[in-house]
């Protein structure tokens, strides 16, 4: 098992003791502290430490008077020093390299690069201890410390790259040349002069040592900051004949937030950029972007305390995270949503694959909900709400900045008008956006109050005019606007997932409205109510216990009781399907296939299925009359149907014509506004009591108006 390193830190200044303790111990150091010199010098002498991280300026024992008084028991193998300093002048930091320090940081810290140098200290001093200083193993413990080193001659241009290096950019060890161009062309362009200036000006003899951070390219395409440092070896004349160093990964610190872990404005910046460009590859590609501003962070702040305000935000972070986690999908789709640190008091998000602006409003409105229940920050409870500026990728952005210049400008918009709390850049897409989610609302708040009723459809006997049955058609009765057709709400019902709930309503009314008319009619009553069954309601959750409790409740006979169910729901899941319909079949329910003709319509798939009952299309018993090819279609559906002992219903029947033609090929029954539009249950009623399609020898009279 690996000993965990163990880092002594010395500052004379306690907060600072304390967040670089917490947040070395975080990254899996055990870490002890001395608020002087003196202390430091006799926990030094009294117990083992891998490195010491020592403060220049301190009361009384400077760092640099430690150092010295360190450096004549330890040497900096045997106990790396690096020296913390907030002067911006090399006096100190040459002085400390004199006294022996093996390296730097300025304050304030930037912790991922104080961790990479932490970490590359830590590996050389492990290295010299364990493996006796063998070059070859110490390149090993380098390489475990994530670090690539590279060794140049200036002198014939040529450079050693270990494999470390190589594998730090994705590539073999065959895949590298020999060239500084391996390294200085793989720059990225907005970094390369200030990677050229800082390398000329050490070559120069500017400083003991070279460093620069900088993106290089990775074989995949990304791109990775590394932290590159060298020194320069020089002849008698002061010419730098050699450079040699090493190149550590820091990718990780400088894309990610050192408070929150989510990425941060570089990483993101980097992601919004990738998407635009995905616009540009696909067509019909839409990506959203949220700006979210917590809003009275500062006030908390001040009452809370700076620490706290950032535990605070350390919550935030995970609840955001999780609400955007904790669901199925983002759309109804397969969306992903990328959290991100924007500034201090902001949180970015990129809602990725969407299929319009209500999508990301749908977001936004999950993650404000989210921050609704109070926070417990140091036994304190504690209300955070947050504002939402929403930009969409169809205004046609070419760089990241743009759409995050739309998204802030609508934040702001949000911010000065007190009735919203969540605002869309392009008004004319936010009108069509809030109003699909004003109606999807309004469709949730229908499912709860069950404002949903049944109309129903006469099935007719062809030969005899008797009504067979009904199929029962949903209605939205919407407290405003009144009776709404199924156009209007039935496929936001099936992306808002609600169409389950609604077709177990519209099954359980139907079997309970059947169950009435059989115990009134009696032997006059219909035969059969048809009630189609959507997609998801056949492919999730338990159709036939459903169907059976329902029919216990509303004590329909099963028989009396017919499922209409599409062919696409039906071959989407062939095996799970015929089990279904098996169980459905069992209780005595039998089931047609709707729409025949319009899909895959295979003979296997009526054989295997065991359809009751096929439903020709309406689409071709329109074109009865209009051209041969729709008269013909419908003969042989028919003739298949039979063919396997199955009974047809012509749906759309609407003429006389499309009757005749239906009778002579043997058609059972029709269905259309030749006979009647769907009517309420009240005019369903007085249908079956005056059966006004009936005829001698067979002959339909012509509609009957209701």
């Amino acid at each position: 098992m690996t000993r965990r390193a163990s880092l002594l830190v010395v500052d004379d200044i306690e907060a600072n003791r304390d967040v670089l303790s917490r947040r070395l111990t975080s990254k899996g150091y055990d870490v002890t502290v001395a608020a002087n010199g003196g202390d430091a010098l006799k926990l030094v002498q009294s117990r083992h430490f891998d490195l010491l991280l020592l403060d220049v300026e301190m009361p009384g024992m400077s760092g640099l008077e430690v150092l010295t008084a360190v450096r004549r028991s330890r040497s900096s193998t045997n106990l790396p020093v690096i020296m913390v300093t907030a002067r911006l002048s090399g006096s100190d930091i040459v002085e400390a390299f004199s006294l022996g320090a093996n390296d730097y940081v300025t304050k304030p810290i930037d912790f991922p690069v104080a961790l990479a140098r932490i970490g590359t200290h830590v590996a050389l001093k492990r290295a010299v201890e364990d493996l006796h200083e063998s070059e070859e193993r110490y390149a090993l413990a380098m390489q475990g410390a994530n670090d690539g080193l590279w060794d140049w001659n200036l002198v014939t241009n040529e450079v050693y790259w270990s494999e470390r290096w190589k594998a730090m950019l994705g590539y073999e060890a065959s895949d590298i040349g020999s060239g500084p161009d391996e390294w200085l062309g793989r720059v990225h362009i907005d970094d390369r002069s200030r990677v050229k200036s800082t390398l000329d000006a050490h070559l120069a003899g500017g400083g003991p040592h070279y460093e620069c951070e900088h993106r290089v390219l990775h074989r995949n395409g990304t791109f990775r900051w590394v932290l590159c440092r060298g020194a320069a070896i020089r002849n008698a004349s002061g010419v730098a004949t050699r450079l040699a160093g090493s190149l550590t990964d820091i990718t990780d610190g400088k894309v990610s937030d050192s408070l929150t872990g989510l990425p941060n404005h570089v990483l993101f910046a980097d992601l919004l950029d990738r998407a635009i460009k995905r616009t540009e590859r696909r067509a019909g590609y839409i990506f959203a972007l949220l700006v979210l501003s917590l809003d009275g962070l500062s006030r908390i702040g001040d009452s809370l305390g700076p620490v706290s305000a950032g535990r605070l935000l350390v919550a935030v972070a995970q609840r955001l995270q999780t609400s955007l986690r904790c669901t199925d999908a983002v759309t109804p789709e397969t969306a992903g949503a990328t959290l991100a640190r924007h500034t201090s008091d902001e949180f970015a998000v990129l809602v990725d694959d969407i299929t319009d602006a209500s999508d990301a409003i749908r977001v936004a409105n999950r993650l404000q909900t989210a921050l609704e229940k109070p926070f417990e920050i140091d036994g304190q409870q504690v209300f955070v709400s947050a504002t939402v500026g929403i930009a969409v990728s169809t205004s046609g952005y070419r760089a990241p900045e743009e759409i995050l210049r739309d998204a802030t400008t609508a934040l702001h918009r949000a911010q000065s008008h007190a009735a919203s709390s969540c605002e869309l850049f392009d008004p004319v897409m936010r009108d069509r956006a809030v109003s699909r989610l004003q109606l999807e609302t309004d469709l949730r708040n229908a499912v709860d109050q069950h404002d949903f009723v049944v109309h129903y459809q006469p099935i007719v006997s062809i030969d005899t005019g008797r009504i067979a049955g009904f199929e029962s058609l949903v209605r939205w009765s919407h407290r405003s606007r009144g009776i709404v057709g199924p156009i209007e709400f039935i496929h936001l019902a099936e992306d808002a997932g609600l169409i389950v709930p609604i077709g177990r309503l519209v099954l359980r009314e139907s079997c309970r409205q059947m169950a009435a008319w059989r115990r009134e009619f009696g032997a006059d009553a219909p035969d059969l109510i048809c009630v189609n069954v959507s997609r998801r309601q056949f492919a999730t959750g338990d159709l036939a216990g459903e169907v059976a409790e329902i029919l216990r409740e509303t004590r329909l006979p099963p028989s009396h009781l017919k499922l209409e169910i599409t062919e696409s729901a039906a071959i989407g899941d062939v095996p799970a399907a015929q089990e279904t319909l098996t169980r459905l079949q069992a209780l005595g329910v039998e089931w047609s296939m709707d729409d025949f003709g319009t899909g895959y319509s295979s003979l296997s798939y009526l054989h295997h299925l065991r359809v009751n009952t096929v439903k020709v299309d309406r689409s071709f018993v329109s074109r009865i009359g209009v051209d041969d090819a729709g008269a013909e279609m419908v003969r042989v559906i028919i003739g298949l149907a039979h063919n396997f002992s199955m009974n047809v219903v012509a749906e759309g029947v609407e003429r006389e014509e499309h009757l005749t033609l239906l009778r002579a090929l043997g058609c059972e029954y029709a269905q259309g506004y030749y006979f009647s539009k769907p009517i309420d249950s009240a005019a369903a009623h007085r249908l079956i009591a005056s059966q006004p399609f009936r005829a001698a020898a067979g002959a339909v009279p012509a509609s009957v108006g209701v």
